[in-house]
């Protein structure tokens, strides 16, 4: 980035902050708190500060003007201290953190920015479900990155003192690794004989007991040969046990209620199997395990600007998740009030702020939100008025 477009970006970044409400967290005194300025070269992080070391924040981000601001998921006895070994580490939030170029079946190169924003939502929603109903977590916040995805941050009682490795087991939960589906099922005594039923009481095992419901409810309103073709779609399940499974879900609803594995024969413990996959495939979050399982994270402030996008790092409410669209509700304001020049070095298609610009290359004025963006991302230079 060369000197004219660096400087112009940092100074508009200033002019954002001096009306920005940046969202502190809990006790930011025991926080560390690290920025990347607009410095030639290199991006290096200036870092193993205290909120003391900065000051007031408002008046340093009008000061600074940083590319990017950090405070530390941990709190620390001594955050400002020049080794993690000295800083006295007093537990850390939960810290998960979505990224849309890393989504599975989402190819950068093949979707625009929106659609992979749009499916980077639909992931969170899922990590949002998984956190809320199956670890009944109810301290989480919601925050846009500003860039590529949303972080979401716990702070129930008790996440604090969790290790890396207790860590790595939520992570290993949310993205279902090495789900043993064997372990979905139980063995129950029922009248002097044995009955093989899913866990139907919470986790995995409620979520493919609730998928097998949904699917016996559809099947059962079918025709029958209709209904006999969905089920020899999975494997291991013929015509024979297709129809042992069709009697059974008529005859026998209690039993799919329960989660009876039993019934229906063979074909049962085969449809569960492949359900079970569904389900995993459908409801799983695919969240960046570093950044859960560092203990002594960097995330970014709520409420300062990415110096990657010019987009603001946003805090949702759950209320607005369903509506937010990033590349119109995290554009600054200030941000779209003119029109600037610059020389396009990498052209294309741009979506931003409700509308859609083709940028070619070569000087043109585009609306400066659209500038900053391109400069941001290295696809454009700031040239003369």
């Amino acid at each position: 980035m060369d000197r004219r477009t660096r400087n112009y970006l940092s100074g508009r970044f200033g002019d954002y902050y001096r009306s920005a409400d940046p969202a502190l967290p809990p006790a930011p005194e025991r926080r560390e708190w690290g920025h990347i300025p607009w410095t030639s070269g290199s991006t290096t992080m200036v870092r193993h500060q205290s909120i003391y070391d900065l000051g007031d924040v408002a008046d340093f981000l009008q000061r600074e003007a940083p590319r990017h601001v950090y405070f530390s998921a941990a709190r620390y006895d001594d955050p400002g201290a020049g080794s993690m070994d000295d800083k006295g580490w007093q537990g850390a939030d939960l810290v998960f953190d979505l990224d849309a170029d890393h989504l599975p079946g989402v190819d950068p190169e093949a979707v625009t920015y929106a659609e992979m924003l749009a499916a980077c939502k639909d992931a969170l929603c899922r990590l949002l479900d998984l956190l809320e109903t199956d670890f009944g977590f109810e301290d989480v916040t919601v925050v846009f990155s500003g860039g590529r995805g949303y972080h979401v941050h716990v702070r129930d009682d008790g996440v604090a003192d969790l290790d890396s490795a207790a860590r790595r087991e939520v992570v290993d939960y949310v993205r279902a690794v090495d789900l043993d589906v064997e372990g979905l099922v139980r063995t129950r005594a029922v009248g002097g004989a044995t009955r093989r039923e899913l866990r139907t009481g919470g986790g995995w095992g409620r979520r493919t007991h609730h998928r097998l419901r949904s699917f016996v409810t559809d099947v059962r309103d079918l025709p029958a040969d209709e209904a006999t073709e969905r089920l020899t779609a999975f494997d291991g399940i013929g015509e024979g046990r297709a129809e042992t499974l069709l009697d059974a879900f008529v005859d026998n609803e209690r039993a799919v209620e329960r989660g009876n594995v039993e019934a229906g024969g063979p074909g049962a413990r085969r449809l569960v199997e492949a359900l079970a996959a569904e389900t995993v495939a459908a409801e799983t979050a695919p969240i960046d395990e570093p950044v859960t399982t560092d203990t002594r994270r960097l995330i970014r402030l709520p409420g300062t600007l990415h110096g990657g996008s010019g987009l603001v790092v946003r805090r949702l409410d759950r209320d607005e998740i369903d509506d937010f669209d990033p590349l119109v509700d995290a554009v600054p304001e200030r941000f779209t009030r003119r029109s600037v020049r610059v020389a396009v070095t990498d052209p294309g298609t741009v979506e931003l702020d409700g509308d859609t610009f083709t940028v070619d290359a070569g000087e043109q004025t585009v609306p400066e939100c659209v500038a900053v963006f391109l400069m941001t991302r290295g696809r454009a230079r700031k040239v003369k008025e």
